[in-house]
């Protein structure tokens, strides 16, 4: 018997939690829900779980902090923030934390389910890719397998996000990596929320490579980035 997708799902609204917890069931997922921060970061240390769905505004913990303290625990599980709030600050603040989507609500059931399985295939297609090899920058190796930087004396383990966008820039070193065919290809979305999505990686990708004064990765003005080794 194949093996359902098991979502963690933290809403206190009650009513829209078991709407939303009755339909991800009847579309073949599992799902536990919680009504709270705190009630779901003590189910997420007992359980294991594929995805976590978070409302931002919950009493006890927030699902910032929530999501600070599961990335401290995985830093690879999908996350989908869902909120009432549409302010740009909170969706940053969001892909800071290594958010996977952000859905504003009022949202329609088969638009969670559509971003649910775009992150389902993304990560299949991550798990089921043939091994590349490890690329030279400077004087740091990256190991797209194991997702780690390293100067040969520290290995950096990376998110995937920042492991997917790295070797895309790799497999296009010193070319144009066009900003929408990198949108589509890690975030599945070219839209808003997923550009600045990608804009935060970038910076955060900087931050790893910046004691290596040979490798840079620059902007190109209305098409995308380059990385330059």
């Amino acid at each position: 018997m194949e093996q359902k997708t098991k979502l963690l799902l933290a809403e206190d609204d009650e009513n829209l939690g078991l709407l939303l917890k009755e339909y991800l069931i009847a579309k073949g997922f599992e799902a536990d829900l919680y009504p709270d921060g705190e009630a779901a970061y003590k189910g997420f240390m007992k359980e294991h779980y594929d995805i976590c769905i978070l409302d931002i505004m919950m009493p006890k913990k927030d699902g910032f902090t929530l999501a600070k303290d599961i990335r401290i625990i995985n830093s690879d599980i999908p996350i989908i923030f869902l909120t009432a709030k549409n302010l740009k600050d909170d969706v940053i603040e969001g892909f800071k934390l290594g958010a996977d989507d952000y859905i504003t609500k009022p949202f329609s059931m088969e638009e969670l389910i559509f971003r649910i399985e775009a992150i389902l295939r993304r990560t299949a297609q991550e798990s089921q890719s043939a091994s590349q090899p490890a690329f030279t920058l400077g004087k740091y190796t990256f190991d797209t397998r194991k997702q780690t930087l390293s100067d040969g004396v520290e290995a950096v383990k990376l998110t995937t996000k920042e492991s997917d966008l790295l070797k895309l820039l790799c497999q296009n070193a010193n070319k144009v990596l066009e900003r929408n065919y990198a949108l589509k290809s890690i975030w599945i979305d070219d839209n808003y929320f997923n550009a600045r999505s990608m804009d935060v990686y970038i910076t955060k990708l900087r931050k790893h490579l910046k004691d290596e004064p040979s490798v840079e990765i620059i902007n190109v003005h209305g098409k995308g980035y380059k990385l330059i080794v």
